[in-house]
């Protein structure tokens, strides 16, 4: 079957043709008017839509460079349905290389927003709108947020079986089953019966090969499963999928400079030791022990932790 024009902000992307597309948001004090990015790649045949998203916090930067890989792998000739690549969602915190908008609200905790509300809230509401109401599929890129790193992981609600096939097919390291944080687009897309993946790697402000290949993999298989792009042999390098229902974090016993002794990826044990804390003269250390079995996902990678810091996160099987 043909496809159909889409229509976004009032651009028309026919059948067949790809579009950039910059839709006005608001304009800094000095009037300068910024505009929300939107590639839009319309295929030649009827096919699912997909929206790709990244830097909902203005930080995370991985997600940026997977979507421009990505696009320059996926041509209208050869795509079936359509993409809808959004790179930069948190414009103004990309500019200030902050998580957040001007105001310190959490843009993916203001979902799904409102027209006449706070800069985060119309900003959700145009995004919800113009991208994610045109939308059967979303992927989410993430990274950790700053001074903490976390393993390449699909985040979605495993028990959707049409959203555990796509968290499959991604085939991250892990993919754990995590429930929708109130005001997270996740959460409103899923309200629409969008299937959603959420996917976490590696650091804020810096770009890590490893997760960025992995993202990129990953956003294609996807594409393959849903028949929009064509299907492609499996190599014998493609990653295993390992799925945990829960996590825990391990958090500081005592203020003090931590000294943590595992990796990313790492399986533990019950009890395993992790690291230690120590204070700066080094007279006392206390031990860091793991309180259940799993894997390591995520860490902080700051050493000066405060009593109550998150510093190891464990995902369960």
């Amino acid at each position: 079957m043909d496809m159909t024009p889409i229509t976004i902000g009032g651009t028309t992307v026919a059948p067949g043709t790809e579009q950039h597309i910059e839709l006005p948001v608001a304009c800094l004090p000095t009037q300068t008017m910024l505009s929300l990015p939107i590639h839009v790649v319309n295929g030649q045949s009827e096919g699912p839509t997909l929206w790709l998203s990244a830097a909902i916090h203005g930080d995370e930067l991985n997600g940026v460079e997977i979507i421009r890989q990505v696009l320059e792998q996926v041509k209208p000739k050869s795509l079936r349905g359509v993409l809808i690549a959004v790179p930069i969602v948190n414009l103004f915190g990309f500019i200030e290389q902050s998580r957040y908008l001007p105001d310190r609200r959490d843009l993916n905790r203001s979902f799904p927003g409102s027209v006449r509300g706070s800069l985060a809230a119309r900003l959700a509401h145009l995004f919800m709108k113009e991208v994610v109401s045109h939308c059967s599929y979303g992927i989410d890129l993430h990274t950790a947020s700053h001074h903490r790193v976390n393993l390449p992981q699909i985040r979605a609600n495993l028990d959707n079986s049409e959203t555990y096939r796509c968290a499959q097919a991604f085939a991250a390291p892990a993919m754990i089953h995590a429930t929708t944080r109130d005001g997270s687009l996740r959460q409103a897309a899923a309200k629409q019966g969008i299937s959603v993946l959420l996917y976490e790697a590696g650091e804020a402000l810096r770009f890590d090969s490893e997760a960025i290949a992995i993202g990129v993999n990953g956003v294609l298989q996807v594409m393959a499963a849903l028949e929009m792009l064509p299907l492609t042999t499996p190599t014998s390098n493609t990653p295993t999928t390992q799925m945990y229902r829960s996590t825990k974090w391990v958090r500081a016993s005592r203020s003090g400079i931590l000294h943590l002794q595992i990796e990313l990826g790492q399986t533990v044990i019950q009890r395993q030791k992790l690291g230690y804390i120590a204070d700066a003269f080094g007279d006392t250390n206390r031990r860091i022990q793991a309180p259940c079995g799993g894997i390591i996902i995520g860490y902080t990678q700051n050493p000066l932790v405060n009593q109550g810091d998150g510093i190891v996160h464990i995902a369960i099987p």
